[in-house]
């Protein structure tokens, strides 16, 4: 019974030796050139630590903290390379389709194969994908390799097994006699299908994270309301035990929005890059400057009714009165939204239209501009407004590549930036028209479906979010009026009893609560909250950090009206 049950732990030491050991035999540098460089200095960290440690006899409190320091760069020494590895296999994974795409398309045209993967290597959006190919062409130029010789070679010095799978059917392929394009043509439905298999995979650990940062905020949310009552029976600093739990509190949740990014799949929904042209974001800044602008004055104007420069008509809960100057945020927050609506349904109307191009381009074989001349009047929903000013310019005889980058500027899609750049690239290269579009509208119908199943796990996140910012603001403010609601029952009996009060302040420590310092920390509290639950929103969609302003607004108001309602509620069950 015992040897079967260390039997697993060994196995898996075994295994995690083994990974090391392979990520240190891939490394670009020679393993001895990594020691002397990375894990020797990390090594000499770690033993001056506890050397200065001990020297200097440091108290408990802070000897632990610098050894811990020393022995984290020393693993991060040591487990580096499979860091970098596991990056390199993510970087792989997550941009595998639209390097198939983009394969497939420069196989139907007539360039040279190895240009193929030339052309592949200056793609620097491909990453980890373009410095493989960029080794594929180096092996070929420089060592005189056939190309199925060096996809071999490469296929096992690659981190990424889908990469490996690929590299080596590949080179059966070439060495085979088989065209490059008959191939990548018949392995599009599998890569494709891995990829959607691959997405909802990642969706499907969103779920488990979602139900695990339920479980998780839930917890120290009634910790926080422990940490509120606890001082008044044990005598200790409320504010400093308070503020600790809401350290954190916000560790926890920044501890989440990083895993939500690293889980979320890498599926930008915008094309964000330095272009001439306009785009549906050079009108967000003007809507950001006013929404800064005075979401800056009224929280100036907040402070001053705080502390009593300005005067107020009325008395305001100080909840609602720190949730106004948030306000204007909404304004850019919204007008933000209502940009990624249009590149969503862009995204939408974009395959029909690049097959429908293709289409009418292969039967007139006739240029892209005098297609266009017909299908601009065609609807094309949101495109069609883009679709008319691309014919504009091609029939201005302005740059092709340049005309269809500015058309991708202007739909603001990184979709439809990708997909047009591959399919005017694959005309100009003298590509089948037909083929092109079918190719690309194809991957990209598969792309938008996941994303609507995206869309469906980003909704379900955002109920729970607003679902467990209530619940927490509910649970922290009937706490603070529970200590409010002792302390006056203690003042009370101070009134009442004079000095026969000191048997009850000898259980209740309540001379140590600052209940306004206390309120105002539950109150950033539901700031922070909100801050980074729109945060992780926008990781999980991939949308544009600005439209989260939306959900930080919505999220500030829901916590400072819940905070004062239950106020009122405790004020007027305690009245009754």
């Amino acid at each position: 019974m015992s040897t079967d049950s260390h039997s697993a732990p060994d196995m898996s030491a075994r295994s995690v030796l083994e990974s090391l050991n392979v990520a240190y035999a891939n490394m670009e540098m020679s393993t001895r050139r990594y020691l002397l460089i990375a894990l020797a200095p990390a090594f000499s960290l770690f033993v001056g630590a506890i050397v200065v440690a001990i020297v200097f006899g440091l108290s408990l409190f802070v000897a632990i903290p610098v050894v811990l320091l020393g022995l984290l760069a020393m693993v991060v020494a040591i487990i580096y390379p499979k860091l970098s590895q596991d990056r390199r296999r993510k970087q792989v994974r997550q941009r595998f389709h639209l390097f198939l795409t983009h394969i497939t398309v420069l196989s139907m045209t007539n360039i040279n194969r190895v240009e193929i993967f030339r052309t592949l290597a200056e793609e620097d959006e491909y990453d980890a994908l373009a410095e493989e190919m960029g080794h594929l062409v180096a092996m070929v130029d420089t060592w005189n390799q056939s190309l199925d010789d060096a996809c071999r070679i490469r296929a096992k010095q690659t981190s990424s097994p889908l990469l490996t799978d690929f590299l080596e059917r590949l080179a059966y392929t070439v060495g085979g006699g088989q065209q490059i394009s008959d191939f990548l043509m018949e392995e599009q439905d599998t890569i494709i299908q891995q990829f959607v298999t691959r997405y909802e995979a990642d969706l499907a650990k969103i779920d488990v994270m979602k139900e695990l940062y339920m479980s998780m905020m839930l917890s120290v949310a009634f910790i926080l309301v422990f940490a509120i009552v606890l001082p008044i029976l044990i005598g200790t600093s409320p504010t400093l035990l308070i503020a600790g739990t809401i350290a954190m509190f916000a560790i926890v949740q920044v501890a989440f929005v990083y895993a939500i990014h690293v889980i979320s799949p890498y599926d930008p929904l915008w094309y964000i890059e330095d272009t001439a042209g306009s785009t549906p974001l050079d009108r967000i800044p003007r809507a950001l400057l006013i929404g800064g602008g005075s979401s800056l004055l009224l929280a100036v104007v907040a402070v001053g009714v705080l502390v009593g420069a300005v005067p107020s008509p009325i008395e305001v809960p100080v909840p609602i009165l720190l949730a106004t100057p948030v306000t204007p945020l909404l304004y850019p927050g919204w007008r933000m939204r209502q940009e990624e609506q249009k590149v969503k349904v862009r995204d939408g109307e974009f395959p029909s239209f690049i097959r429908a191009l293709g289409a009418v381009e292969s039967v007139k074989q006739t240029s892209t501009g005098s297609v266009l001349e017909s299908l601009r009047k065609k609807d094309f929903g949101a495109l069609t407004d883009n679709i008319d000013a691309l014919y504009k310019r091609l029939n201005m005889r302005i740059d092709n590549v340049q005309s269809w980058r500015l058309f991708a500027a202007e739909t603001g899609s990184y979709l439809i930036q990708k997909f047009g750049d591959m399919y005017v690239v694959g005309r100009q290269m003298g590509g089948d028209p037909k083929e092109l579009g079918k190719v690309i509208s194809q991957n990209q119908n598969e792309v938008l479906k996941v994303r609507e199943q995206r869309q469906q796990a980003t909704t379900t996140l955002v109920g729970v979010l607003y679902g467990i910012t209530a619940a927490s603001v509910f649970a922290f403010f009937i706490g603070l009026e529970v200590v409010e609601i002792m302390i006056d029952i203690t003042g009370e009996m101070n009134l009442d009893q004079g000095d026969a009060s000191n048997i009850a302040g000898s259980f209740l420590h309540t001379s140590q609560y600052n209940l306004v310092v206390i309120e105002y920390l539950l109150i950033a509290t539901i700031f922070i909250n909100a801050l980074l639950s729109a945060i992780m929103i926008r990781m999980t969609d991939r949308g544009h950090i600005i439209s989260g302003l939306v959900h930080f607004v919505f999220m500030s108001w829901l916590g400072a009206i819940i905070a004062v309602v239950t106020q009122y509620v405790v004020n007027f069950v305690i009245s009754v």
